[in-house]
């Protein structure tokens, strides 16, 4: 795996612990915000071909 795919599967990995965070605290920006980051990210990883889940960006 090359530098690029696994700074993006950790982004992946951190924004969907950002919104879990953020849905634990039932903070609606902090909710907002985090689902963004993640849709980016995984928009971005689905650009390269990347399959988040199949790469094991749900590992945590």
């Amino acid at each position: 795996m090359d530098t690029v795919t696994e700074a993006l599967l950790a982004r992946v990995r951190a924004a969907r612990a950002q919104l879990a965070d953020a849905v634990a605290a039932e903070d609606v920006y902090a909710v907002a915000v985090a689902q963004d980051e993640l849709d980016d990210a995984v928009r971005l990883a689905h650009g390269l071909g990347l399959d988040v889940e199949a790469a094991g960006a749900d590992e945590g």
